[in-house]
């Protein structure tokens, strides 16, 4: 059996570069996974209105792609906004713990 390196589970948001304003932000973790998915997100709803527009001004007659963009910008939108939800929710119960 292997020793591997044990990595701590959580670890911190920016490094200490960054933190002096010597760098960029470095995302780990959660950070990145929240900020990929915004972007993909981003990226889904310019998609989306890019085929809407192309659509009302007659660029192309394909409505069945222009609703599935549509659909996965909005299913997009909706799964992030529960997610904001549950961390503000997340948070509150912390504020309330008692130490």
């Amino acid at each position: 059996m292997k020793n591997l390196p044990i990595q701590p589970a959580v670890q911190t948001l920016t490094n200490p570069a960054a933190a002096q304003g010597k760098g960029t932000q470095v995302g780990t973790g959660f950070s990145k996974v929240l900020n990929e998915s915004l972007n993909s997100l981003n990226l889904s709803m310019q998609e989306s209105e890019a085929l809407v527009s192309g659509l009302a001004s007659g660029q192309h007659a394909n409505i069945h792609e222009t609703m599935i963009a549509m659909e996965k910008a909005g299913i997009q939108l909706r799964l992030v906004t529960k997610l904001q939800n549950k961390v503000i929710e997340a948070y509150k119960e912390i504020m309330r713990m008692q130490l």
